[in-house]
């Protein structure tokens, strides 16, 4: 787990549940996930088959990790993306500015990629190798796009999963203010049409 500057006891938690905790001091949800990343690489075993990521703010369902990562397992996809949008939310986890947000930049991304998205949910699962060839970059709010405009574009098989969403615990400090929505939609759509251009 990558603790990027949590306010609360999440990384306590965590440790006492037996996680490997790692601190990120540079705020950015990319950010965070290139740390985990690098402590994955740097454990000096063998690779890893496979990488997901979720969030820890008790969103996600960790228990659905098996559908997830279903269709890695089964040779049809490299990434795969759970989608809220496909499964089932429950009411008030996703606000109006998240919705919309996604609709729009799934959108545009399929108008660019002539590839249809329906979410850019945080609980994926990737391919090791096929994660190291995306060469990924964005430090904070274009991480999830970046993936998956780079995963169409370089070929890779991606595949949706509906995944369940819940009510987060306590306040984004993205799509709980303005300033953060504004920024993260502004981030989003340049790193699509960023990569549209790649």
């Amino acid at each position: 787990m990558v603790d990027n500057g949590s306010t609360d006891r999440t990384a306590e938690v965590a440790r006492e549940h037996g996680a490997n905790v790692v601190r990120e001091d540079q705020r950015g949800y990319g950010a965070a996930c290139l740390r985990g990343i690098a402590e994955v690489a740097a454990l000096g075993a063998a690779d890893p088959d496979i990488l997901v990521f979720l969030d820890g703010d008790h969103s996600d369902h960790p228990d659905e990790l098996p559908e997830v990562v279903a269709p890695i397992l089964a040779g049809e996809a490299h990434l795969v993306i759970g989608s809220r949008a496909l499964g089932r939310a429950e009411r008030g986890a996703l606000t109006p500015q998240q919705v919309h947000g996604n609709r729009l930049a799934c959108w545009l991304m399929r108008v660019i990629l002539r590839h249809r998205y329906t979410d850019l949910g945080p609980f994926r699962a990737i391919r090791w190798d096929a994660l190291q060839a995306l060469e990924m970059r964005d430090r904070d709010y274009g991480w999830t796009v970046e993936m998956q405009m780079k995963a169409v574009r370089r070929g890779l098989r991606v595949a949706e999963v509906p995944v369940s969403y819940r009510r987060r615990i306590g306040r984004s400090k993205i799509s709980g203010t303005v300033r953060g929505t504004i920024m993260a939609g502004c981030k989003i759509i340049t790193t699509i049409l960023r990569y549209a251009r790649a």
